[in-house]
């Protein structure tokens, strides 16, 4: 028996989509937030849907459609993200999560924060003054990890 992918266990593009939507509406009203994102574009939440779908083995609508991981860090070139937003940003993503019923098993969950971490990480480091963006770059691929995949009673 294979593990589904985490794009799979999460309940795919739908519930990316819903999770993105209703943080990026929570980002704007949030105090230390809505300044990064005052310019952000009605599509930003399905298109960072598709990057993390993507990231967690779903389809490569990024990578096909917005030009996968080199994009993204051009998205965050020059943006001087602080170590207190990129917190919020995980806080409040993952505080979305729960409100909208995600899989509460540890497992996922354990995937899910390395990745937030992770990512965030990578995306203060691309803000900064002479970050450089690497044209080959492959897309981000995350699983499971060291778990070998969802708790199966």
């Amino acid at each position: 028996m294979s593990s589904p992918t985490l794009f799979e266990w999460i309940g795919g593009a739908e519930v990316l989509g819903k999770l993105t939507s209703e943080f990026y509406r929570k980002v704007k009203a949030d105090d230390i937030l809505a300044p990064v994102f005052a310019k952000m574009s009605d599509d930003h939440p399905a298109h960072v849907a598709a990057f993390i779908g993507e990231v967690f083995g779903g389809p490569k609508t990024y990578s096909e459609e917005h030009g996968g991981h080199p994009e993204m860090i051009r998205h965050h070139l020059n943006r001087h993200l602080t170590e207190k937003q990129r917190r919020r940003w995980i806080s409040l993503l993952l505080d979305t999560y729960e409100e909208i019923g995600g899989p509460g098993d540890p497992e996922f969950a354990s995937a899910l924060v390395g990745y937030l971490e992770w990512g965030t990480r990578l995306a203060v480091i691309n803000s900064q003054p002479g970050a450089k963006v690497f044209e080959n770059a492959p897309m981000p691929k995350w699983g499971w990890g060291e778990v070998g995949g969802p708790y199966q009673p």
